[in-house]
C-alpha cells in the first residue's frame, strides 16, 4: 500500500478528482493506487465471508487472484512516493527521519488498531499479526538507510533482493529464530507473545527499493514517461507469461491438476516469488499511461481513495468486519462467535452453513466501498488544505 505521504512531481494532472488536487500531482499514481485499494477490499470481505482463498471454481479462484495486485502495488508505490518526497524536500536527513518515524508508526498501528479491527477481541496473549502495515513499516525503516545511496544503486539492490530470494533461506537461519521468521521464513514468531508473520521483509524491501528507483521515471516529461511506463510494464508481463507458461507446461500432468491457465496464474505470494511480482507489477505499470488520461466519475472515485490510502485502510477493515457481523445477525439471528475469532489467519474453519455466496460477498463489498467514499473524500479535502501538517502521517 502506498502509505507514504503523497507528494508532488512536476507533471500534469489529467484526471478529474473529486477535490482539487495539490498542484503538479501525477494522475496515474493516484488512480492506480486507488484501484489497488478497491481491489484489496474484495479479499478482506472474502475473509469474513468464509470463502476459501482460491478454489476449484473460476469464481472463487479469481475472487482471490484479482486481489493479488494489492500488496505489490502498495510496496512499489510506497517506494515511488518516497522518491518524490525526497525530490521535493531535497534533504536526505529529513527523508530518512520521516521514513523511519512513519515506518515505526505503521508497525504500531498494525499491532494495536489493526489487530483489534481484524479480530474484535483482545486475545493478544495468543494471537498477533505481522500483516501488510507491519511489512510496509519495517521496509520504510530500512529505506531510511538506503536513501543515502544513489538512486540507481537503490534500484539495483532492490532487483537483486527480489531475484536472489533463495539465498535468504540459509541467511535467515543465521539469525535468532524470530528474526529469521520476520526476515524471510515466516510462520509464527515468538517475542514474548506469538506473532503470525503473514508478510516477511524479503522480498518486499526489494519491491519498495525498486519502486523508489522507478520514481525517477515519473519525473520525465509526460510523453516520455508514458512510453517508459508502457514498455516496462509490457516487458515485465511478457517475461512472466513466457516463464510461467514454460514451467506450467513442463509440470507433470495428473487428473487432479489445475488447468493450465490456473497453473500459470497461481504464483507463490508468501513469500512473493519473482514470478508473482512480475505477474502483478507488470500490468500495474503498463496501466499507468491509460490511467493518466482517465476522466469521469470512476477517475474521481479512484483518485479520492488513492490520495488517502492509509485512511482508507484503517477504516475498511473494521467497517467490513462490522458489516459481516450485521449479515450474520440477519441470517442467524445472532452474531456468530466465529466472527470474533483471530482473523485473518487463525479464526479456525467457518461454521457449517456459514459460508456466503459470491453474490452476497460482492454485494457487501460494493456497499463497503460506497460507505467509504464520503469519509475518504472529506479527509482528502482536509489533508489537501495543508492546515494540519501532521496529517502527512495518515
Amino acid at each position: 500500500m502506498a502509505t507514504i505521504a503523497h507528494v508532488t512531481a512536476r507533471s500534469d494532472y489529467t484526471a478529474a478528482p473529486s477535490v482539487a488536487p495539490p498542484k503538479g500531482r501525477i494522475a496515474s499514481l493516484d488512480i492506480v493506487r486507488g484501484l489497488i485499494m478497491v481491489l484489496m477490499a474484495i479479499d478482506h470481505v472474502r475473509v469474513y465471508a468464509g470463502v476459501p482463498a482460491g478454489g476449484p471454481t473460476a469464481g472463487v479462484f479469481f475472487t482471490r487472484w484479482i486481489t493479488n495486485f494489492s500488496a505489490p502495488g502498495f510496496a512499489f508505490l510506497a517506494g515511488t512516493g518516497a522518491f518524490l518526497y525526497a525530490r521535493k524536500v531535497n534533504d536526505r536527513g529529513n527523508v530518512a527521519t520521516f521514513l523511519a518515524t512513519r515506518g515505526l508508526f505503521l508497525v504500531l498501528l498494525e499491532l494495536t488498531v489493526m489487530r483489534l479491527a481484524w479480530t474484535f477481541n483482545l486475545d493478544v496473549a495468543n494471537y498477533n499479526l505481522a500483516g501488510v502495515l507491519w511489512m510496509l513499516g519495517w521496509c520504510m525503516v530500512l529505506m531510511a538507510g538506503l536513501v543515502w545511496l544513489p538512486t540507481a544503486a537503490i534500484g539495483v539492490i532492490g532487483l537483486v533482493v527480489i531475484v536472489a530470494q533463495p539465498v535468504f533461506t540459509p541467511v535467515s537461519h543465521l539469525f535468532p529464530e524470530a528474526v529469521g521468521d520476520f526476515l524471510y521464513l515466516g510462520g509464527q514468531a515468538h517475542v514474548g507473545v506469538p506473532i503470525d508473520v503473514l508478510y516477511v521483509i524479503v522480498p518486499w524491501i526489494g519491491v519498495m527499493a525498486t519502486g523508489y528507483a522507478f520514481g525517477a521515471i515519473t519525473t520525465w516529461d509526460a510523453d516520455r514517461r508514458r512510453r517508459a511506463f508502457l514498455w516496462i510494464g509490457l516487458i515485465a508481463t511478457a517475461v512472466y507469461v513466457a516463464i510461467a507458461s514454460m514451467i506450467a507446461l513442463r509440470a507433470p500432468a495428473s487428473p487432479r491438476a489445475m488447468r493450465l491457465l490456473f497453473r500459470v496464474l497461481n504464483q507463490r505470494k508468501y513469500p512473493a516469488s519473482p514470478l508473482f511480482l512480475l505477474m502483478t507489477l507488470g500490468p500495474l505499470i503498463a496501466l499507468l499511461p491509460a490511467a493518466e488520461t482517465m476522466r469521469g466519475w470512476l477517475a474521481k472515485i479512484l483518485t479520492t481513495f488513492g490520495r488517502v490510502p492509509l485512511f482508507f485502510y484503517l477504516l475498511h477493515i473494521p467497517l467490513i468486519h462490522a458489516l459481516a457481523c450485521g449479515v450474520s445477525l440477519v441470517r442467524e439471528g445472532r452474531v456468530d462467535a466465529w466472527l470474533i475469532g483471530n482473523h485473518p489467519m487463525e479464526p479456525g474453519p467457518a461454521p457449517v452453513g456459514y459460508r456466503w455466496s459470491l453474490l452476497l460477498l460482492y454485494g457487501v463489498y460494493f456497499l463497503a466501498i460506497a460507505l467509504l467514499y464520503w469519509p475518504c473524500r472529506r479527509y482528502a479535502e482536509t489533508k489537501a488544505s495543508g492546515r494540519y501538517p501532521w496529517l502527512r502521517y495518515l
